[in-house]
């Protein structure tokens, strides 16, 4: 299954394009390297997904199609989620 469609039928983003958006502007992270939408997702794979001010990784525990409402974080198990304090760079932005 590609991340963007993951992230998606996990409930950790509400829609595709939105995932698809953080995936184009390299905020999505599997294994270590940036990844693009398109990028398939495995069972045991660490996923780092930075948006706003904060950076949640969570790792795959299994793929699934399609997943009801209640049983969606049966997905995944949050590893960490961390809130990031911008650079003095991108306050200057």
């Amino acid at each position: 299954m590609r991340i963007d469609k993951f992230l998606k039928v996990s409930r950790i983003l509400k829609r595709r394009t939105i995932s698809k958006e953080l995936a184009i502007n390299q905020r999505i992270e599997m294994n270590g390297r940036v990844v693009k939408p398109a990028h398939e997702v495995l069972a045991g794979d660490i996923v780092s997904i930075t948006f706003g001010n904060r950076k949640l990784t969570i790792r795959v525990l299994s793929v699934e199609d399609v997943k009801k409402k209640k049983d969606a974080s049966s997905l995944y198990e949050i590893v960490s989620e961390e809130k990031i304090t911008p650079t003095l760079e991108e306050q200057s932005e």
